[in-house]
């Protein structure tokens, strides 16, 4: 589903024409020029995420206990339905930005090769900050003890896939990809922010809960792996928007594509008014 609705945005980024045709800039970044990556701002944001976390992990264990029923288990649409789900997180979530980037930059669709590219440094940041967490935290996935929720140990995750439940993988990659993503429609297509953030944070809310129904997280794994990567993906977009000389969309979007309120002439089709 969630590639489903990155393709057809893609259709509709793909509505800007190469750089032969009407002129038209992007919408204005409204974001402080900033020179750090994290400001204290963003601390405050990021604490916020922290404490929901927390505040999810007295129903882990019902939670877990819940969807490990054996009347629950034994639903087939509900087993076909997480089986199928899961798959829209890595490597889909790469191929589908990927491919974004690599059909802007050749055919010079400057807010297609943006939102690839821009939504490909989300899902990798979160990624390696993910796996990170992971080995340090050294949480235990239900499937050790669906009982015990509360067994962490630090650094016991690394090389033990067993150890490292917390935060939850396909859930931030899913979130990262949807957070940037529904960014970049959003500064070319403002009308079509909402309904493709509808869209894709469902989608990727669907992921995560198939991974509680797989018994390999907690909730309160999905829950930090949502945050992280809706944090990380806004983080990314709004860093390069706020910084168009910054150094990857030197080197990955070109001077034949100029950053946009940086003097770059950008074409963009309008979609019809209603």
């Amino acid at each position: 589903m969630r590639t489903l609705l990155v393709l057809l945005c893609a259709a509709l980024l793909g509505g800007t024409a190469p750089l032969s045709a009407q002129v038209q800039g992007a919408a204005p970044d409204t974001v402080h020029k900033n020179p750090r990556f994290f400001t204290r701002t963003d601390a405050l944001y990021a604490g916020g995420f922290v404490l929901g976390t927390l505040a999810m992990t007295p129903l882990d264990r019902t939670l877990a206990e819940h969807l490990q029923d054996s009347t629950v288990q034994a639903n087939r649409f509900f087993r076909h339905s997480a089986n199928g789900v899961q798959t829209l997180g890595n490597p889909v979530d790469y191929i589908v930005s990927g491919g974004l980037y690599a059909v802007g930059k050749v055919t010079g669709n400057r807010p297609m090769a943006e939102a690839g590219l821009h939504t490909t440094e989300a899902i990798f940041l979160t990624d390696m900050l993910t796996v990170g967490v992971k080995d340090l935290a050294g949480r235990a996935r239900p499937l050790v003890d669906v009982h015990d929720p509360h067994d962490f140990k630090l650094g016991r995750g690394f090389g033990n896939d067993s150890f490292q439940s917390f935060p939850s993988g396909h859930t931030s990659s899913a979130f990262a990809a949807a957070s940037a993503f529904t960014a970049e429609v959003g500064r070319w297509h403002p009308n079509l922010k909402l309904p493709a953030g509808i869209v894709l944070y469902t989608a990727a809310s669907l992921v995560g809960v198939s991974r509680m129904y797989n018994n390999k997280h907690w909730a309160s794994d999905v829950l930090g792996g949502a945050a992280l990567g809706t944090f990380t993906g806004w983080k990314v977009v709004q860093y390069n928007h706020a910084h168009p000389d910054n150094f990857l969309d030197r080197v990955f979007l070109g001077a034949g594509m100029a950053p946009a309120g940086n003097g770059g002439a950008l074409i963009y089709w309008s979609l019809p008014s209603h």
